[in-house]
């Protein structure tokens, strides 16, 4: 009996402390798999604060809307303005880098708005419904207030070149007068840009619709067109000239736009709106007694001078940027008015 019991006690001694043949080797010591390791470290750093993880999720493009304030206009978006991000999405099959959404509320057609992403949504929608591609929109969902997606949308974009001057500029405009109190000092420094280049922004904002539309592409307008403009209007006697001869070269930029002809460039419509202030100039300096005759765009044709009571002296200008119709027109009209018995 005695024997059994202690042959009983040696075989459970086996099995709660078996024996050691060997040394274990320290735990610390063991080297652990190196993807396991990068997991450690990232956790540590969540936990630390040095890290927010983010949720992405896969939608429906159809259910995300633009922001109202979306600094780049979608319907400007095109097959050739996105080439190559949808040659990329092609490729993959998928979406690289979130677009920044904040969730909607008001309109059950909609579940998010998008904040950063136009290119993205409008690519990943051409794709589903163009080439009928099983692809989603990558999205990553945020809480902001409007001037907060402001900031987070224009330091995304500010340095991105397939956004206009022009589009930036509007943005910009709103952002001043709904955000800051209309303190252009106050949003360059939430901003952190200067003051003086953020103002150069909020003057081509404040191009007349007439001058824009003298460079036919918006997008073709630059922030460094409206430093060359701004002196021109603000010269009350080039005003009228200038103004005049945007008006006309809106007209002819729609129309080449219309029939698929190449518009104008925007070097060359500079050129013509200084052309057209210095015929303003060159009239306000005409001395006493010389007359200066326009056509109906502001540009002189000739001038007349009086020589006594029975002669007048005719002055052309052979470079006015006006047709032989134009000459034609003002002479006959001028002849009528000095021998008005024929």
């Amino acid at each position: 009996m005695a024997s059994t019991t202690g042959k009983n006690r040696s075989i459970l001694a086996g099995l709660v402390a078996p024996p050691v043949t060997e040394t274990p080797t320290p735990a610390r010591d063991v080297p652990q798999p190196e993807r396991l390791n990068t997991r450690m470290t990232s956790l540590a750093r969540v936990t630390s604060g040095d890290v927010k993880e983010k949720t992405l999720q896969l939608v429906d493009p159809a259910r995300c809307r633009m922001w109202a304030r979306h600094n780049r206009r979608y319907e400007l978006l095109n097959e050739v303005s996105c080439a190559d991000l949808i040659e990329s999405l092609r490729a993959q099959n998928e979406q690289e880098f979130p677009a920044i959404v904040r969730r909607v509320t008001d309109d059950p057609s909609f579940d998010f708005e998008v904040i950063c992403g136009a290119r993205r949504h409008w690519s990943v929608s051409y794709l589903r419904t163009v080439e009928h591609r099983e692809i989603r929109y990558l999205i990553e969902e945020r809480d902001l207030t409007d001037e907060q997606a402001f900031r987070l949308a224009d330091a995304e974009n500010r340095a991105r070149q397939d956004i206009s001057d022009y589009e930036r500029a509007l943005d910009y405009r709103y952002a001043v007068e709904a955000f800051y109190g209309g303190v252009a000092q106050r949003m360059a420094e939430r901003l952190d840009v200067q003051k003086a280049w953020l103002s150069r922004f909020l003057d081509l904002a404040k191009l007349p619709t007439d001058v824009v539309q003298a460079f036919g592409d918006v997008r073709q307008l630059r922030e460094r067109h409206a430093r060359s403009i701004k002196p021109l209007l603000a010269d009350t006697a080039m005003r009228p000239r200038v103004m005049a001869e945007a008006k006309r070269l809106a007209a002819q930029q729609a129309d080449a736009m219309a029939s698929g002809q190449g518009i104008i460039d925007p070097a060359k419509v500079i050129s013509l709106l200084t052309h057209a202030a210095a015929a303003a100039t060159k009239t306000k300096a005409a001395p006493k007694g010389v007359a200066p005759i326009a056509n109906a765009a502001g540009a002189t044709l000739f001038t007349l001078a009086r020589k006594g009571s029975k002669k007048v002296v005719l002055e052309l200008v052979l470079d006015a940027d006006a047709s032989n119709a134009d000459f034609n027109e003002a002479f006959a009209r001028e002849l009528t008015q000095l021998r008005p018995k024929g």
